[in-house]
């Protein structure tokens, strides 16, 4: 990892710290929508062998790719909006599997009832993160690790799919 990935890392934990654990209505709303990693997050996370959990989620002018937990139904592949209703893969009987580990989404532990509105500019940053080499090159491992390289081009997203 180069010397401003680190900061940039280190720079979105400082403003983005992780909020205090409630099982309020509004709070667990938001485990209905995956929430987003970091780009070192993701790689930790399909290390520790999360690849087939996880979704690729792009962006509608198909530049961006970010790999996320996966909606119910999307895993190991593209994330499909006719999926997003059926919630997170990770949530299972109104808890988190990965609340409280290292494999917690940063945006999962940055939103909070008493957050309101800054929920946007944390998906913001985080998208600026995935907007980066580093980003890209572990888009384009998970494609190959999941076999979904080979079904980029038929989707028109070839690009996300290539190396640096």
């Amino acid at each position: 990892m180069s010397r401003a990935e680190r900061r940039r890392e280190k720079a979105l934990a400082e403003r983005f710290p992780p909020s205090a654990p409630c099982a309020c209505a509004v709070c667990l709303a938001y485990c209905d929508r995956p929430g987003w990693w970091t780009v070192k997050e993701a790689g930790a996370a399909l290390d520790a062998g999360y690849a087939r959990r996880m979704m690729l989620e792009v962006s509608h002018d198909r530049s961006l790719g970010v790999l996320s937990p996966a909606f119910r139904g999307c895993e190991g592949t593209l994330a499909i909006q006719e999926y997003s209703d059926r919630g997170c893969h990770f949530l299972r009987n109104g808890r988190c599997e990965l609340h409280g580990t290292a494999f917690q989404p940063l945006e999962c532990r940055f939103c909070h009832h008493d957050r309101p509105g800054l929920g946007a500019e944390c998906h913001q940053a985080l998208e600026e993160d995935w907007r980066t080499l580093a980003g890209r090159a572990l888009v384009s491992r998970w494609t190959r690790l999941t076999g979904l390289l080979k079904d980029l081009p038929a989707h028109g997203l070839a690009r996300l799919g290539r190396s640096c």
